[in-house]
């Protein structure tokens, strides 16, 4: 989403020394700059509507409206703001909500300062998923949420996917299975490029925002299945 200048951050967390911590080290940036806070879900939903950040850090428990609520409701607004799901551990079914709900990664509260800034700049972008294997683990967990246990869920197939060329589905899997651009093009001897047009495309056809929601989506319509079936 961002190809060049600065990025604009908008940080929502109800522990204002949370909130100071992530300033401090993202501020240290010279392509960052933090234009809010946000106390609350409400708050975070109006300030993304004034400020039009391109990545909001947000806390998913929270007084008032949680993270995962103003997350749908940024979503649904159509805001270009990706927000990035802050938890304090990994497995988190509000975590999982909140990717749900159209957040395009997830982070632990107390991931190190240089992965942080990594983090905000890969969902800047909009080139890569955060921490694909974290990712892919959570909804490993909860995509079965319901589910009757030792059962594999039955989705419904999207009519959107025959809309696919046989090689988008295929870089689809490979997406859904976490794989960067660089590995996608390595598997299928393409260049990158030809990957970054395929994913474009897909998230295109699919109405997608990013990738992650791709991961998502595959999960939630079947096309990528639990990996194991204890979870």
């Amino acid at each position: 989403m961002v190809d060049h200048g600065v990025i604009k951050i908008l940080l929502v967390d109800d522990q204002p020394l949370l909130r100071m911590g992530f300033r401090l080290i993202l501020e240290g940036e010279e392509d960052f700059h933090v234009v809010g806070e946000a106390s609350d879900g409400n708050e975070a939903v109006r300030q993304v509507g004034e400020l039009q950040p391109d990545v909001v850090l947000m806390d998913v428990r929270m007084p008032t409206m949680d993270g995962v609520e103003a997350t749908r409701r940024i979503s649904d607004a159509g805001s270009e703001a990706r927000v990035i799901i802050l938890t304090t551990f990994d497995l988190d079914e509000y975590a999982f909500s909140g990717l749900q709900a159209g957040a395009s990664a997830f982070l632990l509260k107390d991931v190190a300062p240089v992965e942080l800034v990594h983090a905000v700049r890969l969902v800047a972008s909009g080139d890569a998923v955060v921490a694909p294997r974290v990712t892919q683990r959570l909804l490993e967990t909860y995509v079965r949420g319901g589910s009757v246990p030792g059962q594999s869920p039955s989705p419904h197939r999207d009519p959107l996917l025959d809309d696919l060329t046989p090689r988008e589905t295929e870089i689809l899997t490979t997406i859904a299975e976490g794989l960067s651009n660089a590995e996608i093009a390595h598997k299928f001897f393409l260049s990158e490029a030809t990957v970054k047009t395929h994913v474009r495309r897909i998230l295109s056809k699919l109405q997608l925002r990013d990738r992650v929601q791709v991961v998502v989506y595959a999960y939630e319509t079947g096309l990528v299945v639990p990996s194991n079936p204890d979870y």
